[in-house]
């Protein structure tokens, strides 16, 4: 498992929200739905895109943009047009005034616009959420990416777009692997030409990759750094330093912060027992669970699992 690997462990898509938009100018939609993270795609004209204090960056017909959340963005024909639609959480869609017009802009199956024959035609895909595991990889990316067309390989978006205005069965199944792909390959596309962040690196080391594989693996072993250090076939002093210089954090933080992450998405998305999933983490009771994930997280497993639990519920109403 390399860095990529593991870290989209987290945001897998799993129902992710996917529309083609077809759009005739002037038009201006604010995002405001605090989604962890989301992929536009320009499949047709251009457009603009605002994100906090940064420059408006202007995409065009084969462009791809990814949105880091929860910050509000907006995406508009031109930087001067005001804001005509607000999409909310939920991906409720508001005119200003607050009218809802979810069903009034719709245009076919996950299509949605002023213009079938729309000058501009935008595909974005939603990740909803986003486990504790793809925290590491959240916080390395800025507020936008935007990757120009023949960066990365755009073959898969066009595959994406085909296939999002289908109704086929089992279609989100299809449509959430395709959006996993068009994300992974944007990713990968931009980490090769930009400051990648060490630990991003350090999984292409041949001592510390390995001792990251072996911890990401199996988080369950009762692992020392003596014992990591053995398994790599370093001494124990020369991992650590090693380790810790590349990675940013020693060996076993890295290896509480992944043990209560995965623990973290077991309770979210599985009716497992906290004493099962302690002891699928590496911890040896419910107790020993509970104690680190609240010092870590702030809240205990339980309210942890009730509050995801609430929150899915409100998604889906």
């Amino acid at each position: 498992m390399d860095a990529l690997a593991s870290l989209l462990e987290g945001p897998r898509a799993r129902g992710a929200f996917l529309m083609s938009s077809l759009l005739d100018p002037p038009w201006s939609l604010r995002v405001r739905d605090e989604a962890p993270l989301t992929v536009c795609a320009v499949i047709r004209g251009e457009a603009w895109l605002m994100s906090g204090s940064a420059a408006p960056r202007r995409v065009s017909a084969g462009d791809v943009a990814i949105f880091r959340g929860p910050d509000h963005y907006t995406v508009a024909d031109d930087p001067a047009t005001e804001p005509q639609i607000y999409i909310e959480p939920g991906n409720l869609t508001r005119l200003p005034d607050g009218e809802i017009v979810c069903e009034t802009l719709s245009l076919g199956v996950r299509q949605w616009g002023t213009n079938p024959e729309g000058a501009t035609v935008l595909l974005t895909g939603t990740y909803e959420s986003a486990g504790a595991a793809s925290r590491r990889l959240l916080r390395a990316l800025p507020a936008l990416i935007v990757l120009p067309r023949g960066e990365f390989d755009g073959r898969i978006v066009e595959v994406l777009a085909d296939e999002a205005v289908r109704d086929e069965p089992a279609q989100s199944v299809v449509l959430d692997r395709l959006l996993d792909l068009v994300l992974i390959a944007a990713l990968r596309a931009w980490f090769a030409h930009n400051d990648a962040p060490a630990w991003y690196h350090a999984y292409s080391d041949p001592l510390v990759g390995k001792a990251l594989r072996l911890l990401q693996h199996n988080p369950a072993h009762g692992w020392t750094v003596a014992s990591l250090a053995e398994a790599v076939g370093v001494s124990r002093a020369a991992l650590a330093r090693r380790f810790t210089d590349l990675v940013g954090e020693p060996p076993m933080s890295f290896l509480t912060e992944w043990r209560l992450a995965l623990a973290a998405d077991l309770l979210q998305e599985s009716d497992a027992t906290v004493e099962a999933i302690a002891r699928q983490v590496g911890y040896g009771s419910a107790f020993a669970l509970s104690t680190a994930f609240k010092r870590h997280f702030g809240i205990s497993p339980r309210d942890h699992r009730q509050a995801s639990a609430a929150a899915g519920l409100s998604s889906v109403g």
